[in-house]
């Protein structure tokens, strides 16, 4: 497990990431990343795919043209 603070910087709260966490996700600075909640509540964060951003968008104009439909199914 690693431990980082939480601080405020402007109007925000921002976690920082030390070189050995950057290292894991394989990110540098300026990167995207992606923060997924899970249902029991923790936190996952995954460096920026392309392949899943584009699955996403492509997921998300589907969903906008079944609305209805996934509505009702729901």
């Amino acid at each position: 497990m690693m431990e980082s603070k939480v601080r405020k910087v402007g109007n925000s709260a921002v976690m920082t990431l030390t070189s050995e966490m950057l290292a894991i996700l394989d990110v540098k600075e300026g990167d995207a990343l992606f923060v997924v909640r899970g249902d029991d509540g923790t936190l996952k964060v995954m460096a920026h795919d392309p392949e899943v951003a584009a699955a996403l968008a492509a997921a998300e104009i589907v969903m906008d043209e079944n609305r209805d439909m996934l509505a009702a199914l729901a």
